[in-house]
């Protein structure tokens, strides 16, 4: 099954692309706003602080700082360690930069790695806690202080692991996102390559089966219309020498004419299997629709042909197959079924092609059928022919719970061996 990776990666990734974007301006709105803050509180501020110049070029420097950094991706380590000592800095001379000094957090996940990143966090958590406790650094408050700087580390580290965690739960998807990719252009590639070995198989087995038949069709003038040949010249010659005899020479003139006759039909056989009559005016439905109406007009038994799926034009091979398994069923029916009635099925799969004969008759043991007279074309014969083109003949059948003869073949649309 074939996984679709695209959305899977795309909307979570475009998300984060988005976040990052907005996380980067969130230090310099921090420090602004700080900044602004201290400014408006001026030197009537009740907290301990530095004069305002100082607070400002603390500030200064701390945007320069941000600045220089923006676009650079080596020595993070130097950045944060700077950003941190930044942070101390804001805070001794105002406390209400601890605004700004929580952005250090954002800086964590970038700048450092592995337990860097806890370390890193402890740091920017004292930094927010001493802000936080800044009016209250006397001896009296030290168990408050420890409290609340313990709180911003713990806090601190344990926001970072989390993210840590989740960091890696999306590099992780990220590799199996990575990984289904690969494995489905794996799979498509495979189902291309079975897909092109599939079609030359089927035109391997087309060309075995016209090798096939042209061998049976060689067998058949070697083994009847030379022998045919070779007892009209000997009959005439019989009937040359005996021309001082009239019985003797009407008697190999009438031999010679009955080869010739028997030479003529079995000729016109051989011609008429390469390409059954009915296939030459339409269709491979619209032949059966003709040999089925026929044969029910002829031995008056009510047949219902069905054909489903899209019709499409075959290989002649395997129209001509499916024919003259249909003839040669619905003469068996005639002959040893005593059916009231047949149904015929046609079905156009997608690489499939299968015709379903079935009958209500007397049936018969599929593992001893009965023999088939002479000249007849028995289910061994038809199953030959089937598998000359790469299908298979199945018959199923009880006594007394009729008979299914069912032909599935391959689908090769006419010109694809071209």
């Amino acid at each position: 099954m074939l996984v679709d990776t695209t959305v899977l990666g795309t909307v979570s990734d475009r998300w984060r692309t988005r976040l990052d974007e907005r996380l980067r301006l969130l230090p310099y709105l921090a420090l602004a706003a700080s900044t602004v803050m201290v400014a408006l509180a001026g030197d009537d501020s009740q907290m301990p602080h530095q004069p305002l110049p100082v607070s400002l070029a603390a500030a200064a420097a701390t945007a320069v700082w941000l600045l220089l950094w923006r676009r650079r991706r080596t020595h993070l380590a130097v950045f944060f360690t700077g950003i941190v000592a930044l942070d101390a800095l804001l805070i001794w001379t105002n406390a209400l930069y601890g605004f700004f000094a929580w952005t250090g957090f954002l800086f964590v996940q970038h700048a450092l790695h592995g337990r860097w990143r806890l370390l890193g966090a402890a740091a920017v958590g004292v930094c927010t806690g001493v802000s936080q406790v800044r009016g209250a650094w006397v001896p009296a408050q030290w168990g408050t202080i420890a409290v609340v700087l313990a709180l911003n580390v713990a806090i601190g580290t344990a926001m970072t692991y989390l993210a840590i965690v989740t960091q890696g739960h999306h590099a992780r998807r990220a590799d199996l996102v990575r990984e289904l990719e690969e494995a489905n252009a794996k799979l498509a590639a495979a189902l291309a390559e079975n897909a092109d070995l599939h079609t030359r198989l089927l035109v391997q087995a087309r060309e075995a089966g016209v090798l096939d038949e042209r061998q049976r069709l060689a067998g058949e003038i070697h083994d009847v219309l030379a022998q045919g040949l070779t007892g009209i010249v000997t009959q005439l010659e019989a009937a040359g020498q005996a021309s001082g005899r009239p019985a003797d020479h009407e008697r190999h003139l009438a031999t010679a004419k009955q080869l010739a006759r028997d030479s003529l039909a079995e000729a016109r056989r051989s011609v008429q299997a390469l390409r059954p009559r009915p296939l030459d005016a339409g269709s491979l439905p619209q032949a059966l629709a003709e040999v089925v109406e026929g044969w029910s007009a002829r031995h008056g038994i009510g047949v219902e042909m069905i054909t489903t799926g899209t019709v499409q034009p075959l290989l002649p091979e395997i129209d001509a197959t499916l024919l003259r398994t249909a003839q040669e069923a619905l003469a068996n029916v005639a002959r040893h079924a005593g059916a009231r009635r047949v149904a015929l099925t046609l079905s156009y799969l997608e690489d499939l092609v299968t015709l379903d004969v079935r009958d209500d008759g007397s049936g018969f043991d599929p593992a001893s059928p009965p023999a088939r007279p002479e000249g007849g074309y028995g289910l061994t014969a038809m199953r030959e022919r089937v598998r000359r083109i790469a299908g298979t003949l199945e018959v199923e059948s009880e006594p007394g719970a009729g008979t299914a003869v069912s032909a599935c073949v391959p689908a090769i649309p006419l010109g694809v061996a071209a």
